[in-house]
């Protein structure tokens, strides 16, 4: 596909599924699906992705392999498939350098996913969505929320795809009150932000389409949007390979377990640990987190409660 990955740093084959699979949140997202088979260059797969753009509701699908098919719907189904190259990572140019970093096991994950890209969306309002219900609660719940939440106030997403669906328009989530997500387990606190945001979706998608820089300063403005939602979303969104979700409960003590052999960090310890990758802060969590490092579990797990049983 010379089309898609022309620009890339390196001709060589760009793992596709795990470079668009940060689009998807949970297996069971209504939104986005990802489908793959096999690996390496005979590795076969098929994307599909229904948003919001400034110009309407659109899906994108999006197969690969031997030949290579993109089809969109919708009334902002050209808007999305012209994001397409840049959610592959086209423009994911600069050689960072990792596989020659000091940190052995930095070096070794960059080596085994050297085919990783840093996409960029452009969908700010989407991403932010799942992301806001993502705060302070379990991944698993959030899926479960975010899945509940589409179907509840989504559309049916334009084109022959039986069961996907479309993020909440802005206007309607705007007029949601906070009492009718309760049920879906989404409390007021995490409700709140759900409805500022889709109060200014044209901002949003000015603010997606400027630098990451731009879009931080900006989104500090909102209410219920902090630097841990805000570090999550400016990688997808803006290409931004630097950004790290500051306060997230697992990724503090990965880095530290896996940078400095400490099974339990702080925020701090890990910007220190980071701090020689600055500029590529975020990519070097996200290929430690490929290549499998993890902090040592201690205690049992809890029990997990509904918000709406409370």
């Amino acid at each position: 596909m010379p089309a898609l990955t022309k620009g890339l740093v390196r001709p060589r084959t760009t793992d596709i599924a795990t470079t668009l699979s940060w689009y998807r949140h949970g297996h069971s997202d209504p939104t986005t699906w990802l489908k793959t088979a096999g690996r390496g260059s005979s590795a076969t797969g098929e994307f599909v992705r229904a948003t919001i753009t400034p110009e309407g509701p659109a899906t994108i699908e999006f197969k690969w392999g031997a030949q290579t098919s993109v089809r969109q719907f919708g009334p902002g189904g050209d808007w999305l498939a012209g994001r397409l190259p840049a959610m592959l990572g086209v423009n994911d140019t600069a050689d960072h350098c990792l596989e020659q970093a000091p940190d052995e096991k930095v070096a070794e994950a960059a080596r085994n996913h050297r085919t990783l890209r840093i996409g960029a969306s452009g969908g700010l309002y989407h991403e932010l969505l799942p992301t806001i219900i993502e705060q302070r609660i379990t991944a698993g719940e959030a899926h479960r929320q975010w899945d509940a939440l589409c179907r509840l106030l989504g559309e049916p997403a334009p084109g022959p795809f039986s069961g996907l669906r479309l993020p909440p328009a802005p206007d309607v989530l705007a007029q949601t009150p906070s009492w009718q997500l309760h049920p879906l387990g989404i409390e007021r606190k995490r409700a709140e932000p759900l409805t500022t945001i889709a109060k200014h979706p044209t901002k949003l998608w000015a603010w997606g389409a400027g630098t990451p820089e731009e879009a931080r300063s900006k989104l500090q403005l909102l209410p219920g949007i902090g630097q841990w939602t805000i570090g999550k979303v400016l990688g997808p969104v803006c290409g931004d390979s630097d950004a790290v979700p500051v306060g997230d409960f697992h990724f503090k003590n990965m880095v530290s377990w896996a940078l400095a052999g400490e099974a339990r960090g702080t925020d701090e310890r890990m910007l220190e640990l980071l701090a020689p990758y600055a500029g590529q802060r975020g990519r070097v969590v996200r290929l430690l987190g490929l290549d499998g490092h993890g902090a040592p579990r201690f205690g049992p797990k809890k029990r997990i409660l509904a918000m709406h049983s409370w």
